[in-house]
């Protein structure tokens, strides 16, 4: 039988001879079809060595370009037909069916010994080949053994076929290439091979026309010493397809030493070696195909942005440094798509409702099966591992696998680096699987689109599918601190940031996505304990996070220069605009979105607390609302019960991009200001907090960073930001505290007359209403009826004095 080295690619015409990745010369007419590349790949020089009568000693090198029906390699006479190939062409099934529907699977290679199966007709009983699989046949068949492994196509990861232990083939030779480096000829980016010929096998045909292979050869190691790599550059600059098939994706080499690229110009992927503890953790939990698929562990920053700028499309470094990644179609949250599954552990303390909706055991099995199945196509997938929590008492450990570099480097920052040492032996609680490239089945029970973000208290694991956007990962964290400190450790969990001062008095931030969290916690006269979730403790605060997620549109250096100089490298921008040529980043450029991001290691904040941990109890809580209605004050002093009542409200705009559809502000109540994100029913968070305040007496506000003036629909303004910093800077000194309030009516709320560094006329919201007082009137009353509807959820479980904080009409 004719044996080749490798797959090369020839003219397609239909009289021409062909090798294909099975490693033998057949017609055009019988040869696998597939489009002609867009971009031309050449031909690497081969040499072989054949030893069917005919076309013996044929050697091909740098001079033949082609192989035609007249024109064999380097000259020699073609085979006159198949019965030339091999004494069993026929029986192998070669003119049995047309072969180019194969072709049509993407994955073609990955399946070959699907395809394999029905060309030469080995049978069911076949299976890829690994090591594993190789000694468990080697133990249990003695007398049987397979003589040589082929290396059927040396830039691609498939994989020669072997039958289940136990089970002869049938009567058909198995004749297959075994190549390796010529030890005469140096490697020198194009690698020179040989074929053999497979050692001698004996048959012994039996009734069943069986065949009984003789063991002839003890080790496979000879025949799988891959290649050395002289120079990286002369492969990463082979031109490559554009198309999304496996075939255009597939590099002649496409690996560097070290942990950035482990794959190797080994045929089945990854080299046999010892498999580290977390690729066996990752086989043996989630089936990952560690033999395939290169795991890149614990990457470098600057191993992800090499990653990132080589295989993801879209990617840059800006003049910052920092790198620049698209989410694609999904440019925020999708709440419409979370999932939390129902399962007796945890069936009867989640809120079921809108934002959590239920998930059935056999479809989380269905949609994990999925994302797993991905992972396994990719050719390198990326683990991170990390902490959510700075209290030891309570943190969690969390294990990111993903397929894009943009990804890994967004949970690298968000998570809590741990130290080397901690790695070595790290036990994850939670994991998540991120396939986010591939959607989900829309049509199985309960999806309502490709997109599905699935959370399993029980599995502790973490599916997405169908949504790119980075956040997803971080926000799917915060509703397992949700459930995981009420419910273990009686600690509340709050959607805030937090920052301390100089005394140790620590100042809480509540409020929605946009709602200023990030930039108002970022002060530099005070230290940042965390800038968007924490818990509140016994003995403190916590911020859960190790690394901020900041709102980037409008950003600029005067504005916010602590956040400004964080963008530098090793920050993560998200689908932000920059120049071409310059690279410098348009923040006020929201063709792609509103809800441009910068994600970025809380170390890179200047004054930044660390550890992320206070043992001094929150002495200002201040909740924050981004009111597009133009009503609300800028500050109001809350009593107790109004606290109660604005925390369970938590009433706010959805400002544009930060979630799905969402294109400009849009009234909304969000319970606990994390309605999103809540695992339990918002009251069992309101009670707590009810508690907290009352034991350690902090004070209460609520700050309103949205329009004044009018709406936002009818030439509003925004409340300038150096406003509501010099509003906070009152409540800090304790000055805001001193001066004379008066009451808002309506909405029951204490404003203040005056305030430092801050004019009089816009504290009272109705002193600089632009239109009549009727309209005021009008769109006061129609913001406190929303307040009622809303709130008559909640009020059975509330006191008489909480509901009388509330508007009143």
């Amino acid at each position: 039988m004719a044996t080749l080295a490798r797959a090369v690619n020839v003219p397609k015409s239909p009289g021409i001879l062909r090798r294909h990745c099975f490693g033998i010369l057949v017609p055009g007419a019988l040869a696998l079809r597939r489009p002609a590349p867009a971009v031309p790949v050449n031909p690497l020089p081969i040499q072989f060595v054949r030893d069917d009568p005919g076309i013996a000693n044929c050697r091909r090198r740098n001079g033949c370009k082609r192989i035609t029906a007249n024109h064999g390699p380097c000259g020699c006479e073609p085979p006159a037909s198949l019965t030339e190939l091999g004494p069993n062409s026929q029986e192998l099934g070669l003119a049995a069916k047309p072969l180019d529907y194969y072709y049509g699977h993407r994955d073609f290679l990955d399946h070959f010994f699907f395809v394999k199966s029905h060309i030469f007709k080995l049978g069911p009983n076949i299976r890829p080949y690994s090591t594993r699989a190789l000694d468990q046949h080697r133990n249990q068949t003695s007398a049987t053994s397979v003589s040589s492994f082929p290396r059927i196509c040396a830039s691609r990861k498939s994989a020669p076929l072997l039958p289940e232990p136990g089970v002869s083939a049938p009567n058909t030779p198995v004749s297959v290439p075994t190549c390796t480096r010529m030890p005469s000829e140096d490697f020198d980016g194009d690698e020179n091979i040989r074929a053999q010929s497979p050692p001698k096998m004996e048959y012994s045909n039996t009734q069943e026309q069986q065949v009984q292979v003789q063991q002839v050869q003890q080790s496979y190691l000879p025949y799988y010493q891959p290649p050395r790599v002289s120079n990286l550059l002369q492969y990463t600059n082979r031109p490559q397809r554009s198309s999304t098939s496996y075939f255009a994706r597939a590099r002649m080499v496409s690996m560097a030493p070290g942990s950035v690229n482990r794959t190797s110009l080994h045929p089945h992927g990854v080299q046999p070696r010892e498999h580290t503890e977390i690729e066996q953790e990752l086989h043996d939990k989630a089936h990952i195909d560690y033999d395939r698929v290169a795991i890149i562990q614990h990457p470098s920053v600057a191993a992800l942005y090499e990653d990132a700028l080589v295989y993801e499309t879209g990617t840059a470094i800006t003049s910052s440094g920092a790198l620049t990644a698209y989410s694609g179609e999904k440019t925020g949250r999708s709440p419409q798509d979370k999932r939390i599954v129902e399962e007796p552990g945890s069936k009867d303390e989640i809120w079921w409702g809108p934002v959590n909706k239920p998930m059935s055991p056999e479809v989380w099995r269905i949609n994990r099966e999925r994302a797993v199945d991905y992972l396994n196509t990719r050719n390198r997938i990326y683990v991170v591992d990390g902490f959510a929590g700075w209290d030891v008492r309570y943190r969690i450990n969390v294990r990111v696998v993903c397929a894009r570099a943009y990804h890994a480097l967004f949970m690298r920052n968000m998570l809590i680096r741990p130290k080397p040492e901690e790695l070595v032996h790290f036990e994850p609680h939670y994991t998540i699987y991120n396939a986010g490239s591939f959607p989900a089945n829309r049509f199985t029970t309960g999806m309502t689109s490709s997109t599905s973000v699935a959370l399993n208290f029980a599995e502790k694991e973490m599916v997405i599918l169908g949504t790119e956007y980075a956040g997803e990962m971080k926000k799917g964290i915060f509703t397992v601190l949700f459930y995981e400190m009420p419910v273990k450790h009686n600690v509340l969990t709050l959607h805030s940031s937090a920052n301390e001062g100089k005394n140790g008095d620590v100042t809480l931030f509540f409020g929605l996505s946009g709602t200023g969290k990030t930039t108002l916690s970022a002060d530099p006269n005070r230290a940042l304990i965390g800038d968007d979730e924490h818990c509140w403790t016994d003995t403190g605060v916590f911020n859960i996070e190790g690394g901020c997620y900041a709102k980037c549109v409008g950003l600029s250096a005067e504005k916010e220069p602590d956040i400004y100089n964080a963008i530098r490298f090793g920050s993560v921008l998200e689908n932000v605009v920059f120049n071409p040529e310059t690279r410098e980043v348009d923040y006020d450029d929201v063709t792609l979105t509103e809800n441009t991001r910068c994600a970025y290691p809380i170390e890179y904040i200047p004054n930044v607390k660390i550890p992320c941990i206070s043992d001094h109890h929150p002495k200002n809580l201040i909740l924050l609302t981004c009111d597009a209605s133009g009503i609300l004050p800028p500050v109001s002093k809350l009593t107790p019960e109004t606290v109660s009542y604005h925390f369970i409200s938590g009433y706010t705009s959805k400002m544009a991009g930060t979630e799905q559809g969402v294109s400009e502000p849009t009234a909304t109540f969000s319970a606990c200001f994390g309605q999103p994100f809540l695992a339990l029913h918002p009251m069992r968070y309101a009670k707590m907090l009810a508690e907290k305040i009352q034991q350690h007496g902090a004070d209460a506000w609520l700050i309103n960073t949205g329009w004044t003036g009018q709406s936002q629909s009818t030439g509003g303004k925004r409340c300038p930001l150096k406003y509501t910093r010099a509003i906070l800077d009152a409540i800090h000194s304790g000055e805001l505290a001193q001066v004379e309030y008066e009451n808002y009516p309506i909405f029951n709320l204490s404003i203040p007359k005056s305030c430092p560094g801050v004019p009089e006329a816009i504290l009272n919201p109705r002193g600089v209403w632009k239109s009549s007082d009727e309209d005021y009137l009008e769109s006061a009353k129609a913001l406190a009826i929303k307040f009622q509807e809303n709130f008559k959820k909640y009020q059975d479980g509330c006191t008489k004095e909480v509901i009388a904080a509330g508007p009143q009409i």
